[in-house]
């Protein structure tokens, strides 16, 4: 069976764990189609946003947190009321250190596209070089071996932690944990409540 085909929750499986959730999908449109301004404005509408009532976690990701006593959040709405969607008892700690790596509109005049597409252009050209007066890869790599530092300490001392964050920024934190050695269960994807696990082998 291929690796990213494994179940999430192992049984035994529980010494080290970090668990790494994309939040759930936020209360706005997301297949809106416009230009670059558009864009700009988008990019302030849904850093502001919080969760759709209607964007509820599976019951696989609810499983996977269920005995957690603390999970760990961004500082965005969306990702710390996905966080309390999860239910349970666990006492939620959000921090901006766990934000999303930030995008910057492209000025393209003409060009109208869907919002996924915008996002997936601004990020092509963030690693080039676009990030006017926001935070650059060097900064977000660095701020990402900085989160990964606090979830391996908190997954050493309590066996498992959890982030509910950001899919890309959840990336950059899973690469990190890969180069310390990390088994990793799952596959990082822009989907809503997607979940990758790691763990020592």
């Amino acid at each position: 069976m291929p690796q990213n085909a494994r179940p999430l929750h192992e049984p035994g499986g529980g010494s080290g764990r970090i668990i790494l959730i994309r939040h759930g999908k936020p209360a706005l449109p997301t297949e809106l189609r416009t230009g670059h301004h558009g864009f700009r404005r988008y990019i302030d509408d849904y850093e502001a946003s919080g969760l759709d009532p209607e964007s509820l976690p599976p019951a696989e990701i609810r499983d996977l947190v269920a005995e957690l006593g603390v999970l760990f959040t961004s500082g965005r709405k969306r990702a710390h009321e996905s966080a309390r969607a999860l239910g349970g008892n666990a006492q939620i700690v959000a921090d901006a250190l766990f934000d999303e790596a930030p995008l910057a509109s492209p000025h393209i005049p003409l060009l109208r596209m869907n919002v996924p597409k915008w996002a997936v252009v601004a990020r092509i050209l963030w690693h080039a070089g676009y990030h006017p007066e926001i935070e650059n890869p060097k900064a977000a790599r660095t701020r990402a071996k900085n989160a990964a530092d606090i979830l391996v300490a908190r997954a050493r001392e309590d066996g498992a932690v959890a982030l509910i964050a950001h899919g890309y920024f959840n990336f950059l934190i899973g690469r990190e944990l890969t180069r310390r050695g990390l088994h990793q269960t799952g596959t990082h994807r822009a989907k809503y409540w997607n979940a990758v696990v790691y763990r020592k082998t």
